[in-house]
């Protein structure tokens, strides 16, 4: 079985992952780290030296041989992997999937402690990231409700948020 979890950089998918993972003994896989691994570069490194595109492309071809694997994993997936190609249904075909949502003040709130890390953000004005947040979400907003389950992560832990989701998959 592979849970994927997905949803706007912030809301909590790398903490959920390793908890959930932990909790039932799944594989964690974080689909950014392993892109990042494979080119021996962050993913900042990469949109800056080969842009977008190359990215999304890459990001296509691994979250395939991922998604084709037999193993019980836990797929943390980046924040735009469900708007590209058709990424949205490759996942709800081959996985359970979770929207992990959260509220834009959230997501402001916890990008900011960690905006150099983050390509898409990092050269904004901290005052204009809500709106940029706030724009991406209703872009992003459409395919993230397609996921199989939505569940929202303001003023919860992680562990909250898994227990939730183990209740969800009767696990």
């Amino acid at each position: 079985m592979i849970i994927s979890l997905l949803g706007y950089m912030g809301c909590g998918k790398s903490h959920v992952s390793i908890n959930l993972s932990r909790k039932i003994n799944f594989r964690l896989v974080d689909l950014d780290e392993m892109i990042s691994n494979r080119h021996q570069q962050t993913i900042s490194e990469i949109f800056e030296q080969r842009g977008e595109i190359y990215f999304r492309k890459v990001e296509r071809t691994i979250l395939e041989e991922i998604l084709a694997t037999e193993d019980n994993i836990v797929l943390s997936l980046g924040g735009g992997t469900p708007v590209y190609y058709d990424n949205i249904n490759l996942i709800n075909r081959m996985s359970t999937s979770f929207f992990l949502r959260a509220s834009v003040g959230t997501l402001a709130h916890r990008i900011l402690l960690h905006k150099n890390t983050r390509p898409l953000i990092a050269n904004l004005a901290d005052s204009e990231v809500p709106e940029y947040i706030a724009k991406h979400l209703f872009e992003r907003n459409p395919y993230y409700s397609q996921a199989h389950f939505t569940i929202d992560t303001d003023f919860k832990t992680a562990t909250e948020v898994s227990d939730e989701i183990v209740k969800l998959l009767g696990i």
